[in-house]
Order: structure tokens, then C-alpha cells, then sequence
């Protein structure tokens, strides 16, 4: 039977939700930016690198150890 790790599944869940609001609010600064097309596809890169570490970490997460032998 494997034990879940539930700091990592937590820590996973505030950086995704962490990402989508950072892409949420650069979305609403563009026009005021020189060039907003630069900007968003940074952004996007950006926010997509978090979202998929904070992915990977929810599911090690999920998967968790093996618990100790008794």
C-alpha cells in the first residue's frame, strides 16, 4: 500500500492556481505594453513551465512511497 504525500499534492495546487492567476493578470496589462504579442507568448511560457511542474509534483504526489514495513 503506498501513503500519499499531501504537503507535495498541496504545494502542486497553490503553484497551478499561482501560474493561472499570473497568466490572468498579465493578460490584462497588454495594452499597455510596446508589444503585446512578445509579451503574452513570454507569459504563456512562463506560466505553462509552472503549471506543468506543478502538475508532475501533484501527481509524485498521488502516486506517493511505499509505507515502512511493519
Amino acid at each position: 500500500m503506498r501513503k500519499r504525500n499531501w504537503r507535495l499534492i498541496a504545494v502542486g495546487v497553490v503553484l497551478l492556481a499561482l501560474a493561472v492567476l499570473f497568466f490572468l493578470n498579465m493578460r490584462d496589462m497588454t495594452p499597455w505594453s510596446n508589444n503585446p504579442v512578445v509579451l503574452m507568448r513570454t507569459v504563456g511560457e512562463v506560466s505553462g513551465a509552472v503549471a506543468g511542474i506543478s502538475i508532475v509534483m501533484i501527481v509524485f504526489g498521488l502516486i506517493g512511497r511505499k509505507a515502512p514495513a511493519s
